[in-house]
């Protein structure tokens, strides 16, 4: 029989690897989120903005003290994060850099194979004056290269990132590829300027083979998981194959390497996964998680693997801003909400004006609305509000003020 995780100890353990146990007063300075940032692995980012933006909301779930200038000063000034992909744009340590020029060459091979299909074409003849006109001129913008459109009816024609003009195109490709980096975001857009003028040299020079590569993947993702499937691994970083991962998690069976089983928040069979040998002598020692209820961003790391998630919390989660309005079960952009160990239900919110309107609350069908949670909730709201800068909570119909 193979050795047994609870589901409570699974809970604790993955949100132990992503800060979710660490005290959320405890005052943050510029090198302690830098090592949480590290820990975790990485944040994502997105342009959805309807109480803050999500790498805010993120890093804010996990420390109440967090400072957008500390993470901006990391990321503009200090350069000890940049900004590229991992299974969508995020905020990654720089430490990290040596392994994304092994995965800029597939990433290349990658792009080119899709987007000489999605793409519009003439894109790849413009990289060479790309680069000259960055070399030149410094950090640049993709309205800065855009040729204006001949006539209003080709305006209308550009309707997504797949009618994207071929410049524009060309910037995210050597973006995406290593050639440019992202030197800094004006309202939410991208800045790019030559990788030389970004990265610092020391993180430039290294040289990663394939093996390295596959065997940092598959560790460092570990690291932040606790325990996972080949699956989850390789979905990590979403830099190698599941059948890479695979093959890697078999090869290390027995030298350091072994396989559990973690039992499901709904009672169904355990699930066999990989994790270190040394990961049963943590489970008795698991710290506790903050009893506080928190509100998650739609894209915080504990739920970005939904099956994951369902699994480990019993908790249905998709986001719904692709939803038609009159199809979506809850809301545009809804928060999950976090209480101890617990994912307890979601928020439907956003910032308007000075308020904070809150449009919806559902919890879970088993969590009772005691007064004691709601109370919790509405706490966890005004820690929200001050964060955001607004002035007060609005409910938009009696029945939420009522409830909370």
């Amino acid at each position: 029989m193979l050795p047994q995780i609870s589901n409570s100890q699974a809970r604790k353990l993955f949100m132990l690897k992503q800060g979710l146990c660490d005290n959320p007063a405890l005052k943050q300075d510029k090198t302690s989120l830098l090592g949480l940032i590290e820990r975790m692995g990485f944040v994502q980012i997105d342009s959805i903005n309807t109480v803050e933006r999500a790498h805010h909301m993120i890093l804010f779930s996990r420390n109440q003290t967090y400072r957008k200038e500390n993470f901006s000063s990391l990321l503009e000034n200090d350069r000890a994060l940049f900004e590229n992909w991992t299974h969508d744009a995020s905020v990654i340590p720089t430490a990290f850099y040596p392994y994304w020029q092994h995965r800029f060459i597939l990433t290349e091979e990658r792009l080119l194979e899709r987007w000489r299909k999605w793409r519009r074409e003439g894109f790849e003849d413009s990289f060479a004056a790309i680069l000259e006109h960055v070399q030149v001129n410094g950090p640049t913008m993709s309205r800065d290269m855009k040729t204006p459109e001949k006539n209003s009816a080709d305006k209308k024609k550009n309707q997504g990132w797949w009618d994207w003009h071929p410049s524009k195109t060309a910037l995210e490709f050597l973006w995406r590829t290593g050639a440019l980096s992202v030197d800094r975001r004006e309202g939410f857009q991208k800045v790019y300027d030559l990788t030389g003028r970004v990265i610092p040299q020391s993180h430039q020079a290294s040289d990663i083979d394939p093996d390295l590569y596959l065997d940092w993947s598959c560790r460092s993702a570990l690291d932040r998981l606790g325990f996972a499937t080949a699956g989850e691994l390789a979905a990590f970083w979403d830099g190698v194959k599941p059948a890479e991962a695979k093959k890697w998690c078999d090869s290390q069976l027995g030298q350091g390497l072994i396989e559990v089983e973690v039992h499901a928040a709904d009672g169904s069979n355990p699930r066999k996964v990989y994790a270190y040998e040394n990961l049963l002598d943590q489970l008795e020692d698991l710290q506790p998680v903050p009893k506080r209820v928190r509100v998650l961003s739609p894209f915080d790391p504990l739920i970005r693997d939904r099956k994951r998630t369902e699994r480990l919390f019993d908790f249905h989660y998709r986001i719904e801003v692709f939803v038609p309005e009159a199809k979506r079960q809850y809301g545009y952009y809804v928060f999950p909400l976090l209480e101890g160990e617990k994912l307890i239900g979601r928020i439907d919110m956003k910032r308007q004006g000075q308020s904070l309107v809150v449009k919806g609350l559902w919890l879970e069908p088993k969590v009772k609305a005691s007064a004691g949670r709601l109370k919790a909730i509405e706490a966890e709201l005004d820690r929200v509000r001050r964060f955001v800068n607004v002035e007060n909570i609005l409910y938009e119909n009696s029945y939420l003020k009522e409830a909370v």
